[in-house]
């Protein structure tokens, strides 16, 4: 007959089984002290990262277009092991790199960890696509998460400790889910190529410089009816979607967010330049 008993001493768990003893820290805290910065952290994926990021002993600045929705997610997340604050950020705006960069250090006293989440994706087929969406999209999507990593790469390269920088591109990134995103997989496919070039440049700094590439994930985002949709019509698109994913199902934010710890702690230090599908399968049909 065996048995098991938990035992809990510094944050660190010990689990007895049987007659014998075996010894095993629990994969908490992983981001103990390290200092991370999100962008669009205040819903879907970013929140999920922040949420994850905090709870593994993360310091997080969470930066979002909307201020007042940022606030509210920084607040749910109040008594964690990784404090978290809000900052409103528009990710287009020339220097905001910069900015964002300084209040972590302000805040937490340097960066470790930087996530590019924030994203936009209008649906316009080329044909019907007016200058100011592509550019817009590719302002926000690749030039904004462009800067933002160098921004935070020369704090990494002064601080002298390496660091991890990790960007959130898709798996539109490869091939198309449907007519009208264009502009995005563009970005996205430009976020992939940044990724291995950066990587390259940083690796003498001891800094990693990977990809996420989600498939669908079910966020609020996502859940609203796209431009010239019903809400009749979002749901039949989403089922049809979801039918073409071998495991089933849509992804969640936290899907995407247990990658991204991962890539964040010490079990990724021997990887670079690299972008992880978090797709269900989606690529393989």
């Amino acid at each position: 007959m065996s048995f098991g008993i938990a035992i809990f001493r510094n944050g660190e768990s010990f689990l007895a089984i049987g007659v014998g003893i075996r010894i095993g820290i629990d994969m908490v805290e992983r981001l103990k002290d390290k200092i991370a910065l999100v962008t669009g952290g205040a819903m879907g994926i970013g929140f999920g990262v922040v949420e994850r990021f905090a709870q593994e002993g993360a310091n997080v600045l969470l930066a979002d277009l909307d201020g007042e929705a940022a606030s509210a997610s920084a607040a749910k997340l109040a008594g964690l092991p990784g404090r978290v604050v809000a900052v409103r950020a528009d990710v287009a705006e020339d220097g905001i790199g910069e900015r964002l960069v300084e209040r972590c250090v302000t805040e937490f006293g340097g960066i470790d960890v930087l996530v590019n989440n924030a994203g936009i994706f209008p649906l316009a087929p080329v044909l019907a696509m007016p200058p100011e969406l592509f550019d817009r999209v590719i302002r926000v999507n690749l030039r904004g998460l462009v800067f933002i990593a160098k921004a935070a790469a020369a704090r990494m390269v002064a601080q002298g400790r390496g660091g991890r920088i990790i960007n959130i591109a898709s798996v539109d990134a490869f091939h198309p889910s449907m007519v009208g995103l264009a502009a995005y997989d563009a970005s996205k496919g430009g976020v992939v190529m940044f990724t291995k070039s950066l990587a390259l440049e940083l690796a003498p700094h001891g800094i990693t410089v990977n990809a996420i590439a989600p498939g669908g994930v079910q966020t609020e985002g996502t859940s609203r009816p796209l431009q010239g949709m019903t809400e009749e019509e979002m749901e039949r698109m989403l089922a049809a979607f979801t039918a073409r994913i071998p495991l089933g199902r849509m992804g969640r934010p936290d899907d995407i967010a247990k990658v991204a710890v991962f890539l964040a702690s010490s079990d990724a230090d021997y990887i670079t330049g690299e972008t992880i599908v978090v797709d269900g399968g989606l690529l393989l049909t």
